[in-house]
Parts: structure tokens; C-alpha cells; sequence
């Protein structure tokens, strides 16, 4: 068979498959031998061969295929299936069916129902033998987990429009014509001047700027991410400027109070339920056609999460400033309510899958600012105990306080022990604060903490009389009963690894290893039907085997090896 001369030829089709036969066999019908296609030309022969090919092809398909799919011709113009045409012509065709379809059920409403009963007797479930059924219960599989997110609180409503924030011009006296004009001016056109970069202009290197002035771009630090970005760096840029004007021996910084701070959370939607039972406070209709009247609150603005997590990470960075600056600017008093009301925005329902950082280093601020440290961190815990009801949301709240100081170590420690006592009932009953040490305190929380001891106090409502009710809440309470232990051991956890193991608490460690075994781990049953408790068993051996590593690499004293030594 000769090739043709060109290496890559315009006729890709495959060859004939007679080429692998040596010997000289009868073609069949429609086609010639061998010998008398290597006389014809190359490219006709493999058209010819296509042709057979794609007939027999069809041939092979049956009749529903090719009554859908248009004539294929070698030479046509309708050598391709997926035609535009046909595309067309199939849609309007279906489109076609659907009207007469809905026409047909206009006309017969009852015959629809009909339809679905017969297809509902015929696929109607089989009837399960009780071997099948017991079968099927052994292995199937529940889809209550123990989640990895806590639930959250609902601390921040969304706000339609942002709360007008007024510039007090009463006590400011203007120095220049643009000054008077800006003072002069309503809340749109004070606005268009920070857009507009005129408020830089005006005080950004003034000998003193006015406490009014950073009291209101503290407050428009609320507002959309336009107008609070541009507030935040002029607030930034007027607290720095007036710092390098100061000697050094002698810096002052405007400090917003623990009110002010109070007032722009709440322009931020943030409403505390015992005193706002119907929902937070409603605006009245002069101050929404203020706000309509804006018009900076754009459509394209972000999600409210993401709004609402940039806002409050300028909020964060400005206090981290003035408390970098002037530790002393707040009272013992104004920073346990401060860091009150920081956790408890933390814990907000939107912002659970967002980063912390800002409010992480804050929180870290605040209390190495506390002058009254050990007295005021038994208050400050029973405080924090307070902020949510559920037990994985103040586990979370302990995770705000990172490991990284003295003080937040203790701050962990304490607020776990609090918060395990208040989840049992036991927070007025245990001395939190005493001789005892906390792995003695915590070894008596972890007495209480097996599985059968949590039913109980979570059993409040007698079970069902019906049996199906009663096997689905007896599973709800089992997954209750697991979540608690869950969040209870990672308290637990963290208590003891906020300690310096020393070797005179060997023998404590070590009885918190056999009750950790002997009340938890063995009280767990794990079950195809139940995921949450192989969870629970996991993390209590995960905790076993680090206890186990810590009294490994911790010395004890002579009296556990040799306790016959004095005698």
C-alpha cells in the first residue's frame, strides 16, 4: 500500500482493517479486494471506508436513535449530529409537551393525583421481614456529630441604614473659612468632607485637634466600609501625628470610656435582651429619613459578616493603640466590663469562621493593664462564666484567651474550672479559690462528669409513652449527654495543660488519669448508630495518652517509688 507524500495527511480516518489479512480473502458486499484499492487513490479509499464504517455504526444503533438523529452524508453539509438546528427544533418540541401537558391538567385536574397514586403503589417501600429490619438497624449509621463550631449567640442584629453619628460643634471655634464652612455644614456635607480628604487638610497638622472631632470618627467607625475606612485612617493618622508632637515623657492619647464603647457596639446592632425583650430598639421616623437621606449605604456593599468583622477590627486596632500607649487609660473596673463585652460580641453567630486576631491581642492587652492582679481574676472569670448559656460556646470563649503570658494562662486554667463547675451545677458548693490546687479541684469535677451523671441532670422532661418517640429521644439525649462530656474533657484538658507539672503533683496527675479512665472511658459504648460517642472516646483517650506523656516526663517524689523508704 503506498503512503502518500505528505507526512501529515488531511484524511485522518482509520485504515482499512483487511491490511492485517496476508492472505487474499472475498470482500465483503460493497467492498473491493484489496489489490484493487491500492490502485485507487489513497484519500478516496479511506472515504470510502469512513462511510462503511459510519452505516454500520448507525445500523448498530436501532431505530429510536436514528429516528432522532439527522441523515449523515460523506460529502454534505450536515456531516456533524449536534446540529443548531436540531438543538432548536428539539427545545421547541419540548416546550411544546409541557404546554399541553399543563393543558391537560387544567382539563383533568383529578387525573394528576391518579398519576401519582399509581406511582406511589409502585414504588411503594416493601414491607421489611423483622430479620431485615434488625439488619438494617445494626448498620446503619446516625447523622448526629459532635460539631467542631460552636452555635454562637445572636449578639448583632443587621441594620438597614447606619445610625447618624452628630458632630457636638458646641465647644469647637473655627480658625479658617474652610474650618467654619465644615462646622457649618449638615451631616452629608461633614461626610463629603472626609470623603473628599478635606478633614486631612484641616487637622491632620494642627497643633491641637479637637477631642470632638476623634469622638465622631470613633462613632462613623460603625458605618459602611467607605465611609469607616476613611474614618479609621484619619483617626489613626490624628492619634500618631499627635503623639510624635508630644515629648515623650509626657504622651497623651484620646482614649474612647467604656460607655463610648458601649454606644458604638450598639450602632453596630449589638442589644442586650434583658433590657431590649421586644428586639433592639426601633428608630423613629425622623431619624429614617436622616438615614435614607444619606445615601452612603451602598448595594454593593459586603456581606453583613464581613461588614460587620471589618467595623469591628477597626474598633479593636484603635483600643489596641490607646492601651499600648497608656496601659493606665482604663480602671480595673472599666476593663472587666471591657472584656465582657468584647467576649460576648466574640461570639457572635456570624463571625464563628472568622479569624480573631485583633480581638485576641486585645484581650491579651487588657490584662496585662489589670493593676490588681491575682485579686481581680476570680471576678473576671465568674464574669466570663456568664456570657453564654451553652457550654461549647464558652469553650470557645476560653480559646479567645491565648496561651502565650503568665496571666492568660491563669486567666485559661481558672475560666475553665468555672466554667466545668457552672455545666455541673457545682459552682456555689466547690471552693474555686483556697489551698486546695486546681488538678485537686478538677479531680473532683471529673467524678461527676461520667456520661450516667449528665443524663441525669439533662433529663428534665419524662421520656415519651409512645415506643418510636421514646427510642428518638432517648438518641437526642445520648447525643446531648456525649456533646457535654465533649466540651467538659476539653475544658478539662486545658486546666491541666495551663499547669507547670511539678513533681509534688505527680500523684495528682496521676489520679486524674485513673478517673478520667475509670469514670469516662469505660462509660462509653461505641455504636454505628451513635458517631458522637466514638468522638467522645477519641478525644478521652487522645487525653489519657497526653496526661500519661506529661506524668512520663515529670519526676516524681521518692515517697510514690519507694513509700516503705522512712520505715
Amino acid at each position: 500500500m503506498q503512503m502518500p507524500r505528505d507526512s501529515f495527511p488531511t484524511d485522518w480516518s482509520p485504515p482499512p482493517v483487511e491490511f492485517l489479512n496476508k492472505s487474499k480473502k472475498a470482500s465483503p458486499a460493497g467492498r473491493r479486494p484489496l489489490e484493487d484499492s491500492e490502485k485507487d487513490p489513497p484519500d478516496s479509499d479511506q472515504k470510502v471506508e469512513l462511510a462503511s464504517l459510519e452505516e454500520l455504526f448507525w445500523n448498530m444503533a436501532g431505530p429510536s436513535q436514528q429516528a432522532g438523529t439527522p441523515e449523515i452524508s460523506s460529502g454534505g453539509s450536515q456531516c456533524y449530529v449536534n446540529n443548531l438546528d436540531y438543538l432548536l427544533q428539539e427545545k421547541r418540541e419540548q416546550a411544546l409537551e409541557q404546554e399541553w401537558e399543563q393543558l391537560l391538567q387544567q382539563a383533568h385536574p383529578g387525573l394528576e393525583s391518579s398519576v401519582y397514586d399509581d406511582d406511589s403503589e409502585d414504588n411503594r417501600e416493601a414491607v421489611l421481614t423483622p430479620e431485615h429490619r434488625m439488619l438494617v438497624e445494626k448498620f446503619s449509621v446516625s447523622l448526629q456529630v459532635i460539631s467542631a463550631v460552636h452555635p454562637g449567640e445572636t449578639v448583632f442584629l443587621p441594620r438597614r441604614h447606619p445610625k447618624p453619628c452628630f458632630l457636638d460643634v458646641s465647644s469647637l471655634k473655627p480658625h479658617s473659612p474652610l474650618e467654619e464652612l465644615f462646622l457649618r455644614s449638615s451631616l452629608p456635607e461633614q461626610l463629603s468632607f472626609l470623603h473628599n480628604g478635606l478633614l486631612s487638610n484641616l487637622y491632620l497638622h494642627a497643633a491641637d485637634c479637637p477631642r470632638p472631632l476623634l469622638r465622631w470618627l470613633f462613632q462613623l467607625l460603625t458605618w459602611p466600609p467607605e465611609t469607616s475606612s476613611r474614618a479609621f485612617g484619619l483617626l489613626w493618622d490624628l492619634s500618631i501625628d499627635g503623639l510624635f508632637r508630644q515629648p515623650d515623657e509626657n504622651m497623651h492619647l484620646w482614649c474612647p470610656s467604656l460607655q463610648e464603647v458601649k454606644e458604638v457596639f450598639r450602632n453596630l446592632g449589638a442589644y442586650n435582651p434583658a433590657l431590649y425583650p421586644q428586639g433592639p430598639y426601633q428608630h423613629s421616623s425622623r431619624v429614617l429619613e436622616s438615614e435614607a437621606s444619606l445615601g452612603w449605604w451602598e448595594p454593593q456593599d459586603p456581606p453583613q459578616e464581613v461588614a460587620l468583622d471589618i467595623k469591628l477590627s477597626y474598633i479593636y486596632r484603635f483600643l489596641i493603640l490607646c492601651l499600648l500607649v497608656q496601659p493606665t487609660s482604663y480602671t480595673d473596673a472599666s476593663i472587666l466590663g471591657l472584656m465582657e463585652l468584647l467576649c460576648r460580641a466574640g461570639l457572635d453567630v456570624g463571625l464563628r469562621l472568622l479569624p480573631k486576631t485583633d480581638l485576641q491581642q486585645l484581650l491579651l492587652l487588657l490584662l496585662e493593664s489589670i493593676q490588681e492582679w491575682p485579686g481581680k481574676l476570680q471576678p473576671l472569670c465568674c464574669a466570663l462564666s456568664w456570657v453564654s448559656d451553652h457550654h461549647h460556646n464558652l469553650l470557645a470563649l476560653v480559646q479567645f484567651f491565648l496561651d502565650v503570658t503568665p496571666r492568660s494562662r491563669q486567666l485559661r486554667s481558672q475560666l475553665s474550672l468555672v466554667v466545668i463547675a457552672r455545666m455541673l451545677g457545682q459552682q456555689e458548693s466547690l471552693p474555686l479559690s483556697g489551698e486546695k490546687t486546681q488538678l485537686t479541684l478538677l479531680s473532683q469535677l471529673l467524678s461527676l462528669m461520667r456520661p450516667s451523671s449528665l443524663r441525669q441532670c439533662l433529663r428534665v422532661e419524662p421520656m415519651p409513652s409512645s415506643p418510636g418517640q421514646q427510642s428518638k429521644a432517648s438518641a437526642e439525649l445520648d447525643h446531648k449527654v456525649c456533646y457535654l462530656c465533649h466540651s467538659l474533657l476539653t475544658l478539662a484538658g486545658v486546666v491541666v495543660s495551663s499547669q507547670d507539672i511539678t513533681p509534688d503533683q505527680w500523684g495528682e496527675l496521676q489520679l486524674l488519669c485513673m478517673q478520667l479512665d475509670r469514670h469516662i472511658s469505660t462509660h462509653i459504648r461505641e455504636s454505628p448508630q451513635a458517631m458522637h460517642r466514638t468522638k467522645l472516646k477519641d478525644l478521652a483517650t487522645q487525653t489519657y495518652i497526653r496526661w500519661q506523656d506529661l506524668l512520663a516526663h515529670c519526676q516524681p517524689q521518692g515517697q510514690y517509688f519507694s513509700p516503705w523508704k522512712d520505715s
